[in-house]
């Protein structure tokens, strides 16, 4: 027997509380599990770093993200956007918890005084050597330190001397793309006093040249400042174009990362795929 999928979408920005700024996720809520090539080519027309895809399961929903040309293992904007979605448009109360069952395990969101808080797995990164690759990318800038590497799942983090540095770099997009890794994380500490930390998050391989805002690329910077600062609580600033303000928390081995989100569209798709139940 097959069943038509409900195409309701909207798009939020997330953490941010003005639309335009922050980072743009779809979010689409679903009745059932949907076909993923019809989810691939929904993100490719969006075109948004990343687009989500959910439906009801077990004790909350599963959750599945796709930027214009693949399918990633967790994403921070997107999962806030989603809780957001369903507390703005009465899939749960405004005191439940979302709950969300993904490809990065069980992931969990509350909301209290307008801020969404995500408990996420943490990530952390060791030093390595950065390949060549990632040095020609930089422009000749040089590291204070690079850590991570590996498998196409991580990202490479990289640590300049200033925000400056950080702000101003515009990497070679074509060499970045060689690498053995899903991104790169460039941070730096905070010019202003009440931030820790300032970060940028490329991720050409899977189609992102530059993401807005990165709230996974978190996981892995918590940790990291942590080490570098002695403490486990952060204000932490994203500064791309549009740029992002998160508060972010070690706690365990989880990361809680808090940001604000908006929704600035609503729409239906008129392409509905057919599942299989």
């Amino acid at each position: 027997m097959s069943s038509a999928v409900s195409t309701n979408i909207l798009q939020v920005d997330a953490f941010t509380d003005q639309i335009f700024s922050g980072n743009p996720a779809a979010v689409c809520v679903l009745d059932a599990a949907a076909d993923e090539a019809w989810m691939q080519a929904v993100a490719a027309e969006m075109n948004l770093s990343e687009t989500a895809f959910l439906y009801p399961y077990e004790d909350g929903y599963q959750l599945r993200w796709f930027t214009p040309s693949a399918e990633v293992n967790l994403c921070g904007h997107a999962t806030l956007a989603s809780a957001h979605v369903l507390w703005s448009e009465g899939f749960l109360s405004a005191d439940s918890q979302a709950r969300f069952h993904s490809k990065g395990g069980l992931l969990t969101a509350t909301q209290a005084s307008g801020w969404i808080t995500l408990n996420f797995p943490i990530q952390p990164t060791t030093p390595t050597v950065a390949p060549p690759e990632l040095l020609k990318s930089l422009r000749g800038l040089q590291p204070e330190s690079v850590e991570g590497g590996g498998p196409a799942e991580s990202n490479y983090l990289v640590e300049l001397a200033s925000e400056d540095y950080v702000r101003s770099l515009q990497p070679d997009f074509t060499m970045m793309r060689l690498l053995p890794a899903h991104g790169v994380i460039v941070t730096a500490p905070g010019a202003a006093v009440e931030i820790d930390f300032v970060s940028r998050y490329f991720a050409p391989a899977v189609g992102i040249d530059e993401d807005p805002v990165t709230g996974s690329a978190h996981c892995s910077l918590v940790p990291f400042w942590e080490r570098k600062l002695g403490k486990s609580t952060f204000r932490a600033q994203q500064v791309s174009s549009r740029g992002g303000i998160l508060q972010v928390q070690r706690s365990g081995d989880r990361v809680l990362i808090s940001g604000q989100a908006v929704t600035v569209m609503k729409g239906t798709l008129l392409s509905a795929p057919t599942v299989t139940t």
